[in-house]
């Protein structure tokens, strides 16, 4: 073979006899050397056919958006659950403070054209353990729930709960005087643990703490025992209603 020009042969390895570099097949035993002859230039320099490689395609991920780490999705905050309890406490100092009358912001008999009173009464508490109990579950679940869903669930919910429970209250006139966010906590209470319940219906091992969900479900169902604000219609309507909006809520869930 001379340096830099075409092989003058090349050996058969079936029968070992020296054959033209040009040919495709051994003449003797008929063996098959190369798929294809290879290409000649100009030059009498051969090149052997380039195979084609198969790209293959690598999944493409969207740019990280600021503060996110890869692989770990965005921790959402839950701005709409802070103001919420801000809202509650911030109630409560006013009308203590005698700044507003209680009697004008809360469920008092009939509504009448006062139906702003359904979008008030949630936010005020005459008893400072009902406003504990019902604020710290909106503020737990409305968190968790917002850092799942987002805002406009958080806000639907704590809505259909909170003054749709009033609402219901008023219409049942259940009770003479009703406040506080009992039907709101309870809705966002049962919007929260629905995707869960769904599990646990289907036998799927689920990670969080029902039991202790469910120790703080029956207190705020309660609480209308010892106080005499709270309302039980409109208790068990907030969370009629988050167990209802729950249900699509876990659906879209899945799709993202």
């Amino acid at each position: 073979m001379s340096s830099g020009g075409p092989d003058l042969f090349v050996i058969c390895k079936s029968c070992g006899s020296e054959v033209s570099p040009y040919i495709t097949e051994c003449p003797y035993c008929g063996t098959r050397l190369r798929k294809r002859a290879p290409k000649i230039d100009r030059d009498g320099r051969m090149h052997e056919p380039k195979r084609r490689r198969r790209r293959i395609a690598r999944p493409s991920l969207p740019p990280l958006r600021a503060g996110e780490i890869p692989g770990i999705a965005p921790d959402r905050r839950a701005y709409l659950t802070l103001a919420l309890v801000i809202g509650a406490l911030a109630t409560s100092i006013v009308w203590r403070s005698g700044a507003v009358d209680p009697n004008k912001i809360v469920i008092d008999g009939k509504l009448g054209h006062e139906w702003w009173r359904v979008l008030t009464a949630p936010f005020v508490y005459a008893n400072t353990g009902y406003e504990f109990a019902a604020v710290g579950a909106i503020a737990l679940f409305g968190w968790l729930l917002e850092r799942r869903h987002g805002l406009l669930p958080v806000a639907l919910v704590f809505l259909a709960g909170g003054a749709g429970g009033m609402l219901v209250a008023a219409v049942a006139q259940s009770a003479p005087f009703a406040s506080g966010g009992n039907g709101a906590a309870l809705a966002l209470l049962g919007a929260w643990a629905v995707p869960d319940l769904i599990d646990l219906r289907r036998g799927v091992e689920v990670e969080a703490d029902l039991i202790g969900v469910a120790v703080i479900a029956i207190v705020l169902l309660l609480i209308p025992l010892p106080v005499t604000d709270a309302d039980w219609i409109a208790g068990g309507t907030g969370l009629a209603a988050g167990l209802a909006l729950g249900v699509p809520l876990a659906r879209l869930g899945k799709l993202r």
